[in-house]
């Protein structure tokens, strides 16, 4: 049987950790990988969840299973946290939340609730988007379809090219994916005006939109970065969201998220959460419980809660911050390109510009690894090598 398995081409930004860890160069700069880093170039355990561990440790009577769905205090916590307690679909009681393994299972536990009620639905993501969307979606048998985003010369959204593709391609009972912020690869994101456009042509189209919120928090804060969403989740009649704590609370190996629906009516978001309970049954059965059970005990607490805001604002603070450091620094370096369109984006990634050979001879000459998109993670920088970065940028670049 498995001499019939063809060999995997490896997995472009897990290839670079690994080349990444075997270089013996102590100038080594890892931003491929997308996780935060604090300026000594640490991921650490955020003190917010550490103390809720200790609290669980003392407190926690069982560890007997969870129901398929998971965490009901988690679920509620995230449905406020994403919508908030007073929103429309809250007070109505049109949302519901399932807890699944991460961001990447909650995104796989939707696409495979949108192929249990269309399975001839056409999934559109951006142009580019976050690697691992197109496999999941697809590996829940949906086909993928594509419309124009990132203007690579522009440096900015083309939601022109945007609208044109989606009025031009959608047809009622597709599903339009869209990253509610800190656009993963390329870091543009939508103005509020944008969302409201898109609402409105969605609406016009019979379409479901399917938000992945990995990120609330790491752009311009938790309210501002949901503002898009909350916008849609009013004025939709349904609506599909995937969100991650991976970044946010910093539990990326813990793998906690929600799968969340808004229905027409509130009978209708249960039945789609007793959907996802037997297809996440089918799946994994129950769910993880610490990570959930860590961001339910931050957010059940005000205390808590407030050691969580603090943290989340100083990460937050740190990316921005960056963003224009790194480009007054490679404009001082002498680097002949401009950068400045990085102060415009949000979260940690952004498109340097360069060419796959640029990005090679990075990693050749200097030991900087990128993806050959030139795609990087801003967090990965830092005042001890940021000098080096925009030296080798100037040679490389020019």
């Amino acid at each position: 049987m498995f001499e019939q398995l063809q060999p995997i081409k490896a997995d472009a930004i897990l290839s670079l950790s690994v080349e990444y860890r075997a270089d013996n160069n102590p100038n080594k700069i890892d931003l491929g990988v997308g996780v935060y880093k604090t300026e000594t170039g640490e991921t650490p355990v955020l003190a917010a969840v550490k103390q809720a561990e200790a609290f669980l440790l003392q407190n926690q009577p069982s560890k007997t299973y969870l129901a398929p769905t998971g965490n009901v205090g988690f679920n509620q916590s995230m449905l406020e946290l994403v919508f908030g307690k007073d929103h429309v679909v809250m007070t109505n009681k049109r949302a519901r939340a399932v807890q699944a393994p991460g961001g990447t299972g909650a995104l796989s536990l939707a696409s495979r609730l949108i192929a249990r009620c269309n399975s001839n639905a056409n999934v559109w993501v951006s142009n580019p988007t976050w690697a691992n969307h197109i496999p999941l979606i697809q590996g829940a048998g949906l086909t993928i379809k594509e419309y124009t985003y990132y203007d690579t010369a522009a440096k900015s959204i083309d939601f022109d090219g945007m609208m044109d593709d989606l009025r031009g391609g959608l047809v009622a009972g597709d599903v339009v994916l869209v990253h509610g912020c800190c656009h993963n690869p390329c870091g543009a994101d939508l103005s509020l005006e944008q969302w409201k456009q898109l609402t409105d042509l969605l609406n016009e189209k019979g379409v479901t939109p399917f938000v992945d919120l990995a990120y609330q928090g790491f752009g311009s804060g938790l309210e501002q970065d949901v503002a898009g969403l909350r916008y849609m989740a009013a004025n939709v009649k349904e609506m599909l969201v995937a969100a991650s704590c991976s970044k946010n609370f910093g539990l990326y190996r813990e793998r906690v998220g929600a799968t969340m629906v808004v229905s027409e009516t509130e009978q209708a978001a249960s039945n789609a959460v007793d959907n996802l309970g037997v297809v996440a049954r089918a799946i994994w059965s129950m769910p993880p419980d610490h990570g959930a059970a860590v961001v339910e005990t931050i957010l059940a607490s005000e205390e808590l809660t407030n050691v969580w805001h603090g943290e989340l604002i100083e990460m937050c603070d740190r990316i921005n911050g960056l963003r224009s450091l790194v480009a007054n620094s490679l404009k001082e370096a002498g680097v002949a390109q401009s950068f400045d369109f990085m102060n415009n984006e949000n979260g940690m990634f952004s498109f340097l510009g360069i060419t796959p050979e640029q990005v090679a001879q990075l990693k050749t000459d200097f030991s900087i690894y990128m993806v050959s998109s030139s795609r990087i993670n801003v967090a990965g920088l830092n005042a001890n090598n940021l000098p080096y970065f925009a030296d080798a940028m100037k040679k490389v670049v020019g």
